[in-house]
């Protein structure tokens, strides 16, 4: 890899994500963090989407916040995350972590579990993990991962304890300047779903691509590759259905949870009444912002698997089913697959001034985590209990 992850060159055209000459290995000395929700399946059944999306966006904040926003390769996956970091700032990572996971747990009642890697140990295990850099627009790329290094991580994360990072003290709260979720839910077009899937390669690496292809030029026939995000953002939502969420990841150190409110609310007020009337704001211009944010939307991204929550007309989804199906029974893919009616987003926003904001989607009535479950389900029903 260069010398830095910003050095890696990007590209624009998603398809590249099949191409090998994109992803650049990690250093042998460099972690691996993987970070997700205990009991997530259950927490979505209780349609506590919004606070399960809230906690795997946390995990990056606190990052970025030591980190830098955009220096370093993350990815969002619903109900945790995924990142990468050289060593020298690790202890800083390890107790952002710790305090991302007492958080989790005092603020949204959840189970959040951490665990690092170091890439050498990931490579003595057989596996590898190269990064590239996809482009979403002039201010903003996404990490994509590569070599199933991340996947395996995972596994060992939920199998084994002994690179867990332990909890914070009580009261201990990180540093998730920028994370909000003001956004009103992103409804599927007329007759059509938003439908949130996870395709997993196989064994024959060339079979894979061949799927993936079919897929994407399936959702290339939309002007928008099948993006929920109209080209002009999504609606500001006033009140924000995510105020006290956001008010909790936002409340200074020392200050009131009901101060942490009245700054949201007021803060969403104005941007609400500036949308509406089209006014600006000295150089905060909302109709720019809203560009910017459909352009900076993560709905689709790789990582040791193809994810996407995009939109379907009824006829694609059958046709995406149809090659889906096929190309499982053939062996080639394993996928995971769930239609709703609505997409959420959850967001990191360091300044709303400037155009590198993070948009991170999901699905609104289960996403990535009931795709993931019903990938598990038809696993187990064939009797594979890898």
């Amino acid at each position: 890899m260069p010398n830095s992850y910003l050095a890696i060159p990007t590209f624009s055209d998603f398809a590249n994500i099949l191409d090998p000459g994109s992803y650049h290995p990690l250093p042998d000395n460099w972690y691996v963090g993987i970070a997700d929700i205990v009991a997530s399946t259950e927490a979505i059944a209780q349609g506590r989407y919004k606070e399960v999306n809230m906690a795997g966006a946390a995990v990056i904040a606190a990052v970025s916040n030591v980190l830098g926003h955009s220096a370093y390769p993350f990815m969002f996956g619903g109900d945790g995350a995924s990142f990468a970091c050289a060593p020298e700032q690790m202890d800083e990572i390890r107790v952002a972590m710790a305090a991302t996971r007492r958080w989790t747990r005092e603020n949204l009642g959840l189970e959040l579990r951490v665990a690092l890697f170091e890439m050498a140990e990931i490579r003595a295990a057989g596996r590898d993990v190269r990064v590239a850099r996809y482009a979403v627009s002039d201010a903003v790329s996404y990490a994509m991962f590569n070599g199933r290094g991340i996947q395996w991580a995972e596994n060992q994360m939920k199998t084994h304890n002994d690179h867990h990072v332990d909890s914070a003290p009580p009261g201990t709260q990180p540093d998730l300047t920028g994370l909000s979720c003001r956004w009103s839910p992103i409804a599927a077009s007329e007759n059509g779903s938003i439908v949130s899937l996870i395709v997993l390669p196989m064994e024959d690496r060339d079979a894979f691509d061949a799927a993936v292809r079919d897929i994407l030029f399936l959702l290339d026939e939309d002007p928008r590759h099948a993006h929920p995000v109209g080209e002009n953002g999504p609606l500001f939502r006033f009140p924000p259905e995510g105020l006290n969420l956001e008010a909790r990841a936002n409340r200074p150190k020392d200050g009131s949870l009901f101060g942490a409110r009245a700054k949201v609310f007021l803060t969403a007020a104005l941007a609400f009444v500036l949308d509406k009337t089209g006014w600006k704001l000295g150089t905060f211009d909302p109709a720019h912002y809203r560009r910017y944010t459909a352009l900076n939307t993560d709905y689709r991204k790789f990582g040791d698997a193809l994810f996407m929550t995009v939109s379907c007309s009824a006829a694609q989804l059958v046709q995406l089913r149809e090659i889906l199906t096929r190309n499982e029974a053939s062996g080639h893919i394993q996928f995971g697959l769930h239609q709703q009616k609505t997409a959420i987003m959850t967001c990191i926003v360091p300044s709303a001034v400037h155009d590198a904001h993070f948009h991170f989607l999901d699905g609104g009535e289960g996403g990535y985590t009931a795709a993931a479950a019903a990938y598990k389900a038809k696993r187990k029903a064939q009797g594979d209990t890898a």
